[in-house]
């Protein structure tokens, strides 16, 4: 087991970032996080489609194509050599002046971390997990966009303090409007009378992969999927909740704002979705080996 960071294709043991660097001094960057199965990288291409969609959306030039980002990461996936893996993909704006104007930076650097997969608790999934509705709005779409995962992340950082202060596990974070977007790195479904619910896109979220594919699994399994916009009263009043992650992957909600959700324990889709998802990772592995 170990860990290895790939800085524009040269590996090494531990990386030192310029002080200079945009990406340390603002936040200027972009990110994915991908996990492994069997240690294939699941859904490598759609989170490389991500990657390229949330630099674009913020005018950086990725200097490594498709093929490229995907050779490195295969690259430092074998020279960690651990069973499972943790697989995170930055791209800086590089180093320029010191001030936010980013005319000065002219070399962008990519870095693809790798380490020992990264877990969280059995008993989240036993139990369910408590979430907190907070004040902290999310950002709205004509400002620094959702859809775009950057490093910038003081929005979703202030809702976890806040929720964090409440002894909840996680934020949900409602938008101006007063509607149900996310929590602070997880989708949110919610399901009633067998029908299940999520935020739209447009309520102001990140289009997660996750999300996606548990859509498509519902879909497959015929179970009906609306999006919309929601207020957090319809929320609480359904039969189950889970959210939804690269590493969380299916987790199941029992508690929102110290209040039971159904009948207080994860519910019988959370748990029917959470072992479809597990079955499509390993299906996923079986048809791209490493």
């Amino acid at each position: 087991m170990s860990t290895k960071i790939n800085c524009n294709g040269q590996i090494s043991d531990n990386l030192s970032i310029s002080f200079y660097d945009h990406g340390f001094l603002f936040g200027d960057s972009v990110y994915e996080v991908i996990a492994t199965s069997n240690n294939v990288p699941c859904f490598l291409n759609e989170h490389i489609d991500r990657l390229q969609g949330s630099a674009a959306g913020i005018f950086l030039d990725i200097p490594f194509d498709r093929n490229r980002l995907i050779q490195e990461v295969e690259r430092t996936l074998q020279a960690a050599g651990n069973e499972e893996s943790y697989i995170r993909i930055i791209v800086t704006r590089g180093e320029g002046d010191v001030n936010i104007d980013p005319s000065s930076c002219h070399k962008p650097n990519v870095i693809i971390y790798v380490t020992q997969e990264k877990k969280y608790p059995a008993e989240n999934y036993v139990t369910g997990v408590n979430l907190a509705v907070v004040s902290v709005k999310r950002n709205s779409s004509d400002s620094l966009n959702p859809s775009m995962k950057t490093g910038n992340y003081l929005n979703n950082i202030l809702a976890i303090m806040e929720a964090n202060r409440s002894g909840a596990h996680d934020a949900i974070m409602l938008n101006a409007a007063g509607c149900i977007t996310e929590s602070t790195t997880s989708n949110i479904f919610f399901c009633s009378d067998g029908t299940l619910f999520t935020p739209a896109l447009n309520c102001g979220i990140l289009e997660g992969i996750t999300r996606r594919v548990i859509m498509r699994i519902a879909e497959e399994n015929d179970m009906p999927v609306e999006e919309g916009r929601w207020p957090v009263e319809a929320m609480i009043s359904a039969d189950e909740i889970f959210i939804t992650g690269t590493i969380k992957r299916v987790m199941p909600v029992t508690q929102i704002d110290g209040k039971m959700i159904g009948s207080g324990k994860p519910g019988s889709i959370s748990l029917k979705m959470a072992r479809l998802y597990d079955q499509h990772l390993e299906s996923h592995a079986r048809l791209y080996p490493s």
